[in-house]
């Protein structure tokens, strides 16, 4: 199994550009790892990998996966994002192990958090919802990463209207955490939980808009009326 990943690291090192590194690295606060591959053509380098693994086991192109979220490389870690949400169909609940251990030993960034956490981990979740419950201790950890984590996980599950108790415990739970990253994180679930239960939502959001974080509120209530905007954002 080697072999793909060191055709797959020759493959991005080939389309490496340094103008698009230094355009990608201007979204990061945090250091991180780009080489500078357009999106479409790491999305190409996927599917086109992909069909070499795809007839092997589950547990062997989840092994492939880690090891390119090992290296950090946001290209890398998007083909494993890919690669992992290709198996969507043949998820277990003992996969749930799996992507803890990924977001919390390998994410190191937003982009790579949001790509695991909206696709692969939401689908998990809305085919094993009883696992909702362990991003409650995800919200309690003290990595960053496994707090954002705990939301954007359930952006697909918020915009098809699911888990609106569990959205709203979980904001609790992050209210006003330290990290903007983490506000922005809570917030766009709220949104997302919007497309659905706007009503539920707005009551929330006026209910805790005098502690909730200002970047927060914006995110929740970005698509929201414009009546309701503004007595969100009232005194």
């Amino acid at each position: 199994m080697k072999d793909i990943i060191d055709k797959i690291k020759a493959e991005l090192a080939l389309r490496a550009d340094e103008s698009v590194m230094q355009s990608g690295l201007r979204f990061f606060k945090e250091d991180v790892k780009i080489l500078g591959v357009k999106s479409a053509e790491v999305k190409h380098l996927a599917k086109s990998f992909y069909k070499e693994v795809k007839s092997y086991s589950k547990k062997e192109i989840f092994s492939l996966c880690e090891t390119l979220l090992k290296s950090g490389i946001i290209e890398e870690s998007f083909i494993a994002c890919h690669w992992s949400y290709n198996l969507k169909d043949k998820y277990l609940p003992d996969d749930f192990e799996v992507f803890q251990r990924w977001v919390e030993n390998y994410v190191t960034n937003w982009a790579t958090c949001d790509t695991l956490c909206n696709h692969t981990v939401g689908d998990f979740l809305i085919a094993y919802p009883e696992f909702v419950q362990r991003l409650k201790s995800w919200a309690k950890s003290n990595n960053r990463w496994m707090r954002r984590a705990s939301c954007v996980s359930l952006i697909i599950p918020a915009k098809n209207g699911l888990f609106l108790d569990d959205i709203f415990e979980i904001s609790d739970l992050l209210m006003q955490d330290e990290e903007d990253l983490v506000r922005k994180g809570y917030g766009w679930m709220l949104k997302s939980a919007c497309e659905k239960h706007e009503d539920e939502v707005f009551s929330y959001i006026i209910k805790n808009k005098s502690i909730m974080p200002r970047t927060a509120l914006r995110y929740a209530i970005e698509k929201m009326p414009l009546e309701r905007k503004k007595a969100a954002m009232g005194k």
